[in-house]
């Protein structure tokens, strides 16, 4: 079964990715997580985010559409990323969630794939 691992950071967390002296322990800890989930052979896609100030959100409103900069909601933390792993069951997806950066500083959240019928 497919899980999203959603990675939630806090707007520090999200500023280490490009300050000189924090950058290089962020992305190491990134790093070391995807080489495990692939070494695992459960690493089925995912991708870092930019940050939440680049968003944009739209939606329709009375048949008109609504383009809005930035989220939608302001938040302590962020999504910054996400990773689809491919695992036999949650207990397994909680294990490597448990294991993400994002654990430690601010939190990952593990939602099952919907399959989509043909």
């Amino acid at each position: 079964m497919q899980y999203a691992i959603l990675v939630y950071e806090t707007a520090q967390e999200v500023e280490s990715r490009t300050h000189p002296e924090r950058a290089g322990e962020y992305w190491m800890a990134y790093k070391a997580y995807s080489d495990a989930l692939v070494q695992a052979g459960v690493m089925a896609g995912g991708n870092a985010l930019q940050p939440s100030a680049t968003a944009t959100t739209v939606r329709i409103r009375n048949s008109a559409r609504d383009v809005q900069d930035g989220p939608f909601a302001d938040t302590k933390e962020q999504l910054g990323g996400l990773f689809v792993i491919e695992v036999p069951d949650l207990e397994a997806a909680l294990e490597w969630a448990a294991r993400c950066p994002s654990t430690l500083t601010g939190s990952t959240e593990v939602r099952p794939i919907l399959p989509m019928s043909n």
